[in-house]
């Protein structure tokens, strides 16, 4: 056999083999091939979307937590500012109380000093009469002269 029927047959051997490839192994290796692309592109924009899903969910989470902050700034400073009037209640209460105690005493030590002045006047005019009784003993009569010691008390006071 020559060269050139040798090559001709190896080209139609050549020809048979890409036929039978092109038709019966290619549309597999195609369709594989088409398929894995097909889910990796899949799997690239589940990538993608979810990572959009997890930008917006941070983007919610850092508002809420900024809500929450907010809130709770809010809910501090309630607390104080009732805190500082429940502070500020307790010690008007306590001056008002404070007052009423003072008053109280003045008053009652107003009481005992005029009880002192009266039961010192009594003495006194007692001591007056007892001493002017030593002295004029004979002419001194509290009946009769009740005026007169009226009087003399009324001086002292």
């Amino acid at each position: 056999m020559s060269i050139t029927g040798t090559l001709i047959i190896q080209v139609i051997v050549f020809l048979i083999l890409v036929g039978f490839t092109m038709k019966f192994v290619w549309p597999p290796i195609a369709a594989a091939l088409d398929e894995r692309a097909r889910k990796i592109a899949e799997g690239l924009a589940a990538a993608d979307k979810a990572r959009a899903e997890l930008q917006a969910a941070d983007k919610k989470v850092e508002q809420e937590l900024a809500k929450s902050r907010a809130e709770v700034a809010q809910l501090l400073a309630d607390a104080e500012r009732r805190a500082q009037g429940i502070v500020e209640e307790a010690k008007g209460r306590a001056t008002e109380e404070a007052n009423k105690i003072i008053a109280a005493a003045r008053a009652d030590a107003e009481q005992q000093t005029v009880r002192a002045r009266e039961a010192l006047r009594d003495q006194v005019a007692m001591l007056a009469v007892k001493g002017a009784e030593q002295i004029l003993r004979r002419e001194v009569n509290p009946s009769v002269h009740s005026d007169l010691l009226n009087r003399l008390q009324a001086e002292l006071v």
